[in-house]
């Protein structure tokens, strides 16, 4: 059974509130609101809301019947989840041994310099969130990173910047294009 008086949470520009909120009812009916799947549910409140906020993080804990301590606890656990509202872009540059000998630290540094975000945050204009992962796995691609959600290996501080402005400009010449 569902309780009809949880908040709801606030929603971020895009889909309508009422859309967003029947997405994450969905899926906690499709998991038959089980807390064992607290982790795809959190997955989707995410993929639908953006981030996790405070009230998504209240909301899906009622609806599970989970403390919020622990849906908070699983949400700051994984590095997936973010609680901070992240940029239209998304650069994740991989911070493992090897593509930290072979220049992952020149090109985080290089970014923070060229676009003003520190590795964490996200820009004041919102155009990009730039993040750091213990190892993405792909050692052969060294230095490597993730730049919405797509692989970019064996980058330079240039060639990682040049692909950042890139994606950026088509976004934005979109954008105009379709306002």
């Amino acid at each position: 059974m569902v309780p009809t008086t949880s908040p709801s949470p606030s929603i971020p520009g895009g889909k309508s509130p009422n859309l967003k909120l029947q997405i994450l009812d969905k899926a906690l009916k499709k998991c038959q609101y089980q807390q064992d799947a607290l982790i795809e549910v959190l997955h989707t409140a995410q993929e639908t809301f953006g981030h996790l906020d405070e009230e998504v993080l209240d909301y899906v804990s009622i609806q599970l019947k989970l403390p919020p301590s622990w849906v908070y606890g699983v949400a700051t656990f994984y590095n997936f989840f973010t609680l901070d509202p992240q940029g239209e872009h998304i650069c994740v540059v991989c911070m493992g041994t090897a593509c930290y000998v072979k220049g992952a630290g020149e090109i985080v540094a290089r970014l923070e310099q060229e676009f003003g975000v520190k590795a964490g945050s996200t820009t004041e204009d919102n155009k990009l969130t730039l993040m750091t992962a213990r190892c993405l796995g792909n050692c052969s691609l060294a230095p490597m990173l993730t730049l919405d959600g797509g692989v970019l290996g064996k980058q330079t501080a240039q060639s990682t910047k040049a692909a950042i402005k890139n994606i950026i400009a088509v976004s934005d010449a979109a954008k105009e294009e379709n306002p």
